[in-house]
């Protein structure tokens, strides 16, 4: 049985909680609108001939194919954490890189930047104009935060 996604969806959310950094995981995702899915988490391969689409309701319970990134921290940290996306110039396909990090998301854009050009370099190849999808949270005194970003595997 081969699994090869014909379509993708981005998305990202944030989120804080008085009561756990896992409740503001959770929040994050419904943020994200993949809170009722089971995640599988995979790697940041884009099938050759994936089209990206509009972020859409999934049915609750599915099993579903993503390739995430999440950050979590507690008062007064700044958490970011996203995914940079791109397709090769030659149109075989595309890579996903995600990233996370105690720190800003313009740095984390330019970690993601770096890790881009490492995959095209090691591929030996050109990619076309790299997309981002990051969240960043300051997260208060007396909560925790969670930031994530998601690439979404869908039709296979």
């Amino acid at each position: 049985m081969n699994l090869v996604p014909k379509k993708f969806f981005i998305t990202s959310g944030c989120a804080v909680s008085k009561v756990s950094d896992l409740n503001a995981f959770d929040t994050a995702l419904m943020m994200a609108k993949i809170g009722e899915q089971n995640l599988v988490s995979v790697s940041s391969v884009l099938p050759v001939g994936a089209k990206q689409v509009a972020a859409r309701d999934l049915p609750m319970g599915e099993i579903t194919h993503c390739v995430l990134a999440q950050m979590r921290g507690g008062e007064g940290e700044m958490i970011s954490a996203g995914i940079a996306y791109a397709f090769r110039k030659d149109g075989k396909g595309g890579y996903v890189a995600e990233g996370h990090m105690h720190g800003t998301k313009k740095a984390l854009k330019e970690v993601l930047e770096w890790k881009m050009s490492e995959m095209a370099k090691l591929r030996g190849i050109e990619l076309r104009t790299i997309h981002y999808a990051i969240e960043e949270v300051s997260v208060p005194m007396d909560h925790y935060g969670a930031c994530i970003g998601a690439c979404v595997f869908v039709e296979y």
